[in-house]
């Protein structure tokens, strides 16, 4: 993304989460950065009601504090991310959508994902 502030999030956010079926898109639960602090048009664009975590409170974002800890295995803190590309960046993505998870049954959140795409067809 170009920036972080809050309408470019909100923006990119919004367009990724409509791609997903209606039944994916129940709630975001978001930390307290100022990216999403125009969660209300988030919220209107999307119907995608939008919580947020208590200060220091990790454990409410556990799986998003577990993609992190998969991420620093090819990212390390601090990491500038602009002398990656847009492919370079799809790689690991797709490299980590399709490990399988113990907290999957050892299967993939790819093949999670395509499943729960396709039962809502």
């Amino acid at each position: 993304m170009p920036s972080k502030d809050t309408a470019t999030v909100v923006d990119a956010l919004s367009r990724q989460v409509r791609k997903l079926p209606a039944s994916l898109r129940r709630s975001l639960t978001w930390n307290r950065g100022l990216e999403l602090a125009s969660h209300k048009n988030f919220t209107i664009a999307t119907k995608v009601n939008v919580y947020f975590c208590d200060p220091q409170s990790p454990w409410q974002r556990g799986s998003n504090e577990n993609t992190n800890g998969l991420l620093r295995q090819y990212f390390p803190k601090k990491t500038d991310l602009s002398g990656y590309s847009q492919a370079d960046l799809d790689k690991v993505a797709r490299q980590l959508n399709q490990r399988p998870r113990k907290t999957l049954d050892f299967d993939t959140p790819a093949s999670k994902l395509h499943a729960s795409v396709a039962s809502t067809r």
